[in-house]
């Protein structure tokens, strides 16, 4: 057993550098399954249980799964927290070595970066969804081209590219349907979304693969993961100003988009949102908020595995 008592990882296409602290010691092995069991062998033998690594991409998905599984503390951090506590700590000097004792530093410092870690089902889930989301975008840059073009081969060349990724969206959209309804505790979660006002099947896909914590937060939480959070800036005698920052984009596209649906379909949010118009908020300004008070309303109705019911003014009821 070393002094150390946490592990950053840098994880790159290539390599793993493995910083332990408050050892200092450094390794850094292959990013293949060999590289993997030696750095479970050597934290291990360390006696690290907590492991920090940077939230850049799929390189460091492989590690992450086998960390888990071996019982290791894990947590994925997002990487402005990172470079914060770089310039905290007034260092300017980056390489991967750097990096992984900075993250170690960071693992040891701050005791709230872990996380729960996505299970490998919800992993699978969010890279579906995200795949029908680039889809989707695809599709949409075709159908611009198209529009923009005159010479009839390339127009049939841009159809034949909608059709084709047409097809293969259905696929997708098809796979990850049957995922989500195989699975009796996603089918309650999508039934409990649904019957909020505009909360149709898209948007609830997106709650339920790209924000599984939702049902698990408290309502500030709920509100920040989701990117509709107001936070204030201010300083000295400066006018106040409250901005949405942060959280996950396409969530945020998700509940804004049920926001709209939701101002035009329901009585209720209707007349709030008209009456901070009158007020003199901001369209955008008023439409978020109502995505705010929709993403809260979500994850306590998922907390308390209730339905929706819009005869009481919004209150809940048990199923």
């Amino acid at each position: 057993m070393t002094t150390a008592c946490a592990a950053g990882i840098d994880a790159g296409k290539s390599y793993l550098d493995v910083g332990l602290a408050p050892s200092r010691r450094h390794f850094r092995v292959a990013n293949k399954r060999e590289g993997i069991e030696h750095i479970v062998d050597r934290l291990h033998e360390a006696g690290i249980a907590k492991v920090v690594l940077e939230a850049i991409g799929p390189y460091a998905q492989p590690l992450v799964t086998r960390l888990v599984a071996a019982g290791f503390e894990v947590g994925v951090v997002n990487p402005r927290r990172i470079k914060a506590f770089r310039e905290a700590e007034g260092r300017t000097a980056k390489t991967d070595r750097l990096d992984a004792a900075l993250i170690a530093r960071f693992a040891v410092k701050m005791i709230d970066a872990l996380r729960p870690v996505p299970s490998a089902d919800q992993q699978l889930l969010k890279a579906i969804a995200t795949r029908r989301r680039q889809l989707v975008e695809m599709i949409a840059m075709e159908k611009t081209r198209l529009k923009q073009c005159v010479e009839p081969f390339l127009c049939e060349s841009h159809r034949m590219t909608i059709a084709t990724l047409t097809t293969e969206r259905r696929r997708i959209e098809a796979d990850l349907e049957g995922r989500l309804a195989a699975d009796p505790k996603q089918l309650r979660q999508r039934a409990i979304l649904q019957s909020l006002p505009g909360f149709g099947a898209a948007v609830s896909t997106t709650l339920i693969t790209d924000m599984p914590e939702l049902g698990t937060l408290d309502r500030r939480a709920a509100a920040s993961l989701a990117g509709v959070a107001p936070h204030p800036s201010q300083s000295g005698t400066g006018p106040s100003r409250n901005e949405i920052a942060g959280g996950r984009p396409c969530v945020r596209t998700a509940v804004y988009m049920a926001a709209l649906s939701a101002i035009r379909c329901d009585r209720r949010f209707k007349a709030e949102y008209q009456a901070m118009r009158e007020a003199g908020k901001p369209a955008k300004v008023a439409i978020i908020a109502i995505a705010r008070k929709l993403i809260v309303l979500a994850n306590a109705l998922l907390k308390s595995d209730a339905l929706y019911d819009p005869k009481h003014d919004g209150a809940i009821h048990a199923p």
